[in-house]
């Protein structure tokens, strides 16, 4: 089973580098379940995927179980309006620093103002070794406030 296993944090005012590469990624939600399982749709640049994520029982909180599926722009555009309600906008900025690849996700539409930074890593023990550099902002891996199916379907945490 393929395994995701990252870490997640808020990031302040943040201007991307020039080498970073830059997608948009609309995201919705088609069944969310209390124990974090999700199922999702997802365009992002060219394609179209429909994902499953959940927890891994076996292991740490940071790693899910991931799998995705490829779409073709006809099942996507059937599949999209059973999102309607749960969807969110974000530009996301590839790019390497601190010897690590990162995700920088700035938030569109109604989660505007909102960034975050997510690494993955090949294994629990990189990430339970990697040390965030000062320019990320606090740890939020886990806090379900800041999980992009929360975000979808009820907004800002303390909005």
């Amino acid at each position: 089973m393929p395994l995701e296993i990252e870490r997640k944090f808020l990031l302040g005012d943040f201007e991307p580098p020039d080498t970073a590469v830059r997608l948009r990624i609309e995201q919705g939600y088609i069944a969310i379940k209390d124990d974090g399982t999700e199922v999702r749709l997802r365009r992002i640049g060219g394609s179209r995927v429909l994902g499953v994520k959940r927890k891994a029982s076996s292991v740490g909180a940071p790693v899910r179980i991931e799998v995705e599926r490829e779409l073709d722009e006809q099942e996507f555009t059937e599949l999209w309006p059973a999102t309607e309600g749960a969807r969110l906008v974000k530009d996301r900025y590839t790019f390497e620093a601190s010897g690590v690849t990162v995700h920088a996700d700035v938030y569109r539409g109604g989660l505007a103002g909102l960034r975050t930074v997510e690494v993955e890593f090949g294994s629990e023990e990189e990430a339970a070794a990697f040390s965030a550099p000062e320019w990320f902002g606090a740890e939020v891996t886990g806090v379900k406030a800041y999980g992009n199916q929360t975000l979808a379907t009820r907004g800002l945490p303390g909005s």
